[in-house]
């Protein structure tokens, strides 16, 4: 019986801590990145930066308006193709790709795809959305031990991040997502962190298997004229 107690003792203990060291990551990462009160001010962006594939520059375009749209236009080879996400629909013409007229997303994509909507990071929010987050320990990621936290949403789709615990920064994170029936992970790495004027910070290098971004410009609230999230046929 004393060996039953002492066990529940330490378990309960060891959950106690782990919970309250997720909740000292998160408000420390929050405040990392200019804290709550700022990203409540970030109502649009537009970011603009280029990658390489193959040799080739590609131009990229970012215009979102939170909770409500997205586009992305990409540069390449003379030819300029475009994806499109709101609440409702989704869009996607891709020359390079071989379309020739913009296709509608799925209905499926469009409900998997509406945190994209969402401006402000998942940590502000994710309790509001229904998502679980828990701290899972630390893991090496490039040489850094890293605080390696999982959400789980209500979609059931699993996210995992790496903190850098010398900066409170989000340096990679790894979704997990089924494609053509088969579960696979895509992995994204942020560095080259930078202050905005309205307070908040931005990772100006994104790579993934596609390659790396580098961000060459960042509008905080500009206007944007909202027809552009719109196909006119």
């Amino acid at each position: 019986m004393k060996k039953i107690i002492t066990t529940l003792i330490i378990t309960v203990v060891t959950l106690s801590s782990y919970a309250q060291n997720l909740d000292e990551i998160i408000k420390k990462h929050i405040e990392a990145i200019g804290g709550k009160d700022n990203w409540i001010k970030v109502k649009s962006m537009k970011t603009t930066g280029t990658t390489k594939a193959q040799g080739a520059e590609i131009k990229i375009t970012i215009l979102q308006v939170d909770k409500k749209a997205m586009r992305q236009d990409i540069a390449l080879m003379g030819m300029n193709g475009y994806s499109i996400l709101t609440n409702t629909e989704g869009w996607n013409f891709m020359p390079f790709a071989g379309q020739t007229k913009p296709e509608p997303s799925t209905a499926d994509d469009v409900k998997k795809s509406q945190d994209d909507l969402n401006i402000m990071p998942d940590f502000f929010t994710y309790k509001e959305q229904g998502k679980k987050l828990e701290l899972i320990g630390k893991d090496d990621f490039d040489g850094t031990e890293c605080f390696k936290l999982k959400m789980i949403d209500t979609e059931k789709k699993e996210t995992t991040y790496y903190i850098d615990p010398s900066t409170y920064y989000i340096i990679k994170e790894t979704i997990k997502v089924t494609k053509d029936g088969k579960e696979v992970e895509n992995s994204t790495t942020f560095s080259n962190y930078k202050k905005q004027d309205i307070g908040v910070f931005y990772p100006f290098s994104i790579a993934g298997s596609w390659g790396e971004m580098e961000v060459t410009a960042l509008e905080i609230n500009p206007k944007i004229d909202e027809s552009v999230f719109k196909i006119v046929n």
